[in-house]
C-alpha cells in the first residue's frame, strides 16, 4: 500500500467520522454557534461525510477522488479562515490546516 492510498483512507475515514459528529454531536452544535455559522452546520457535516465517502469510493472511481479531494481542500481552507478570524490558537487550527494539505496533495497526485 503506497502513501497516497494511506492518506486517502485516513482522510476518508476522518471525514466520515467528523461529518457524522458534525450532524449530531451536541459539542459540534455549540462549536458552530461559537463560529456564528449554526445555519451551515448540517450542510458542512453533510459535505464532510459525502467528501469522506467520495475519497473512499474514489479509490475505484478516479473522477470522484478528484472532486472529493478538491472539495474537502476548499472546505478546510474555509474552516481555517474561520479559525483565524476567531483568533483560535495554532493547536486548534492545525487539524484544518493538516487536512487541507493532505487533500490538496491527494488532488494533485490524482490529476
Amino acid at each position: 500500500m503506497n502513501i497516497l492510498v494511506v492518506l486517502i483512507l485516513f482522510s476518508g475515514v476522518s471525514f466520515l467520522i467528523y461529518g457524522a459528529l458534525c450532524l449530531g454531536a451536541p459539542s459540534m452544535k455549540s462549536e458552530f454557534v461559537r463560529f456564528k455559522l449554526e445555519k451551515f452546520r448540517v450542510l458542512v457535516g453533510t459535505l464532510e461525510f459525502l467528501g469522506g465517502l467520495g475519497l473512499l469510493l474514489g479509490l475505484k472511481f478516479p473522477a470522484l477522488l478528484l472532486l472529493s479531494a478538491c472539495g474537502l481542500s476548499l472546505l478546510m481552507l474555509l474552516g481555517l479562515i474561520v479559525r483565524i478570524k476567531l483568533k483560535d490558537g495554532v493547536l486548534v487550527s492545525l487539524p484544518a490546516l493538516f487536512l487541507m494539505i493532505v487533500n490538496l496533495y491527494i488532488f494533485i497526485m490524482a490529476l
